[in-house]
């Protein structure tokens, strides 16, 4: 019998202390460091927020700037990591070109050796301005094509689309990429971040723990569920043929993705904000059809089954209305979250303990041992 206090997945157990972020699921607010996370979307840079998750408060104009100089002076790969990426087969999937970039990064990484609070802030840098370029080269690699140098003088969201396209991006597409960074900067105690906090309370290095946190990532049940919203929309093909699906996919109980959250009771509030610049990235394409397929699937399914969609349900249009591959979805995930990754691992250095919980034991614990030749 089960210890009555025992939760699955952990759900709902206070697990640590920490300072950076805090979701209250009830009301539907998301909050890095005591500010609105959709205030801040709204308002701030990416660049703006990565001080903020570090630092514990928002940066003056002189401490963005030094922070922004050094973001752009660590953007560039070392060359083995760039020849790892090169000798990776066509048939990578993403998300294990990023996780081995990384690992590969860390070996390279001038501190690679040092583990105090200094040291770790450079890599922390260093990761937050490099992996868009690992995302991007690995992707421009396997489309045939030559990876683009950053370029210094663009924020990282509109470098970022700098480098996947090879021309610089229109305003609105830079703007929505920021706003869609900083909006999935952190989430507390998600998946990805307790793997990371876990590898770093052993006192590993930081890339082991980022290395723990995108191979987390990559699970389907975490980090891919707007590519599949994607792939939902395009099995569904319009609006007119949206009740139709959902009523064979009802019955044959498939999940839909994009809705419910295990924190939120409400709509998650990051959810509300992508769904206005998923509409206002198809009105300026004069192509609403992702947009329209999604606010019809929203509207049955939060009658029908009371869940309100998540994160996930409209970030996906907004991102293929950008020119960004479905196939790449989740290593953008990661070019966002790294800066709570980093945030999280800084925070367990600081206030190291070793996360070890226990296991409920549901075996049997009194067996006798029979020989060999008797079994």
């Amino acid at each position: 019998m089960p210890d009555p206090g025992f939760k699955a997945g952990l759900e709902d157990v206070v697990a640590g202390l920490s300072d950076i972020c805090f979701i209250d699921g009830k009301e539907g607010r998301l909050v890095y460091r005591g500010y609105n996370a959709v205030e801040l979307a709204e308002k701030a840079s990416f660049e703006e927020v990565v001080y903020l998750l570090w630092n514990g408060k928002l940066p003056t104009r002189a401490e963005l700037a030094e922070l922004d100089r050094e973001l752009k002076a660590n953007r560039t790969l070392a060359e083995p990591v760039q020849s790892a990426l090169n000798s990776l087969p066509p048939s990578t999937l993403p998300m294990d070109a990023l996780r081995t970039a990384v690992s590969v990064a860390g070996i390279y990484d001038p501190d690679a050796h040092a583990n105090d609070m200094e040291a770790n802030r450079r890599k922390a840098v260093r990761l937050v301005a490099q992996i868009p370029t690992m995302v991007t080269h690995f992707e421009r690699v396997r489309q045939g094509k030559a990876p683009v140098a950053p370029d210094p003088n663009l924020s990282l969201a509109e470098n970022f689309l700098y480098m996947l396209h090879g021309e610089r991006p229109r305003p609105s597409h830079a703007s929505v990429f920021n706003t869609a960074l900083i909006l999935h900067a952190d989430h507390e105690l998600n998946a990805s971040t307790f793997s990371a906090r876990v590898t770093a309370a052993t006192l590993s290095d930081m890339y082991s723990a980022i290395t723990s946190a995108v191979g987390t990532l990559k699970g389907p049940l975490h980090g891919g569920a707007n590519e599949q919203v994607m792939y939902m929309l395009q099995e569904i093909g319009s609006k007119e043929n949206v009740k139709p699906w959902l009523e064979r996919a009802f019955a044959e109980k498939r999940k839909i993705m994009g809705f419910g959250h295990r924190v939120y009771k409400t709509e998650d509030p990051r959810a509300t904000v992508l769904r206005r610049l998923s509409r206002q990235l198809g009105e300026e394409a004069n192509d609403l059809r992702y947009w329209e397929m999604l606010r019809e699937i929203e509207t049955t399914i939060t009658a029908s089954k009371k869940l309100y969609p998540n994160v996930d349900f409209y970030s996906g249009s907004a991102y293929v209305l950008m020119g960004i591959p479905i196939e790449i979805f989740t290593p953008v995930f990661a070019v966002s979250r790294i800066s709570g990754w980093t945030a999280h691992v800084l925070e367990q250095y600081a206030h190291n303990r070793l996360i070890r919980p226990r296991a409920e034991y549901t075996g049997p614990t009194h067996l006798d041992f029979v020989p060999l030749d008797q079994r």
